[in-house]
């Protein structure tokens, strides 16, 4: 049976931080719903009622449209090599970039830098939903890809943002996603 919460236990914390995979899931109020699979330890826990992570540049930039048009985000993690359990983080989002006023004090949060890092993710919660992940296969964890940090190492600064330019200024429904 679900369970619903609004803030993060440190049972939750636990569970979030042995995470190599999570889920982030938004919407348009009109068009696609779209949801990406992200990694890289670059989720963070922020508060009992604040998480966040460090958005890498993408093919596509459907998060921060879909954010600045409506805010809604969901987020989730699954358990893949223990007890079964499907963790979602219902809460409202919101981009922060490099040129924004709270990037220098909220960055040094996600981590160490990250070629091609794009904005940060941050989602207040709204509510926590447990349910029982019994249908979840196991998988074992063998690493991360290196591909994304190669490209954007291989591009450099100047190339990612040439690229983002190009490529992640709207969402594929044609949402402006505030990229400055």
């Amino acid at each position: 049976m679900a369970k619903f919460v609004t803030d993060l236990t440190a049972a939750h914390r636990v569970f979030i931080a042995r995470q190599k995979i999570y889920f982030v899931a938004s919407a348009p109020h009109t068009g696609r719903v779209n949801l990406s699979p992200k990694g890289m330890d670059t989720f963070r826990v922020l508060s009992p009622t604040r998480v966040g992570y460090l958005d890498v540049t993408g093919s596509g930039n459907e998060t921060a449209a879909h954010l600045l048009e409506n805010g809604r985000l969901t987020l989730m993690m699954c358990s893949f090599d223990s007890a079964p359990l499907i963790f979602r983080i219902y809460a409202h989002g919101r981009s922060v970039q490099p040129t924004d006023a709270d990037w220098t004090q909220l960055r040094p949060l996600f981590g160490p830098t990250l070629p091609g890092e794009r904005q940060l993710i941050l989602a207040e919660i709204e509510s926590l939903q447990t349910s029982c992940g019994f249908g979840v296969p196991f998988f074992d964890y063998t690493g991360e890809r290196s591909t994304l940090i190669d490209y954007a190492v291989k591009k450099g600064p100047a190339g990612m943002a040439n690229f983002r330019a190009q490529h992640n200024r709207q969402s594929i429904d044609g949402l402006p996603a505030g990229l400055k």
